[in-house]
């Protein structure tokens, strides 16, 4: 079920929809687990993560964090570039998405990400809409503005996740 919106080399061709492959083993395993006992709620996500043993959940994130991911389509505007890597250092996006924002253990790659995906997340953590496992991720969204979200996204959407 999962390749009919997340791809089936884990890359998402909807930009609405996020790409699985390369993602951190842990967090995709930890996603499923918070679909799964309702602390994140998706539609789609919700009703298909509830009939999930931790060994699928398992299993998935095993294949899902082997693929690799595909370069991005998006292409960051030269402005967002300078100005979103700037913003990724003063909101300490990569002192937990780390320098790359490749992700690590339960943190998400953003590097080469969904851009109507990120932008739903961001927006998601600031309203408190978006479950966030530690509040690290609703506090920091705190102080985006939606101009800094949109500069964000741009430039997330364009990086090379190698």
């Amino acid at each position: 079920m999962c390749i009919g919106c997340h791809g089936g080399d884990g890359n998402s061709t909807n930009k609405t929809i996020p790409s699985l492959a390369g993602q951190p083993r842990q967090l995709i395993a930890t996603q499923l687990f918070q679909f799964r006992q309702g602390n994140r709620k998706d539609p789609q996500m919700s009703p298909i993560a509830a009939n999930l043993s931790n060994a699928d959940m398992n299993d998935l994130a095993a294949y899902f964090a082997t693929l690799k991911a595909t370069p991005p389509s998006h292409r960051t505007s030269a402005d967002n570039a300078k100005l979103g890597a700037e913003l990724a250092k003063k909101y300490q996006c990569t002192q937990c998405h780390g320098p790359s924002l490749l992700g690590q253990q339960h943190i998400p790659r953003l590097a080469g990400q969904q851009p109507d995906y990120l932008r739903t997340q961001l927006k998601g953590f600031k309203a408190n809409t978006r479950a966030d496992m530690d509040g690290n991720m609703t506090s920091a969204a705190q102080a985006l503005s939606d101009n800094d979200i949109d500069v964000l996204v741009d430039y997330l959407a364009g990086l090379t996740a190698e």
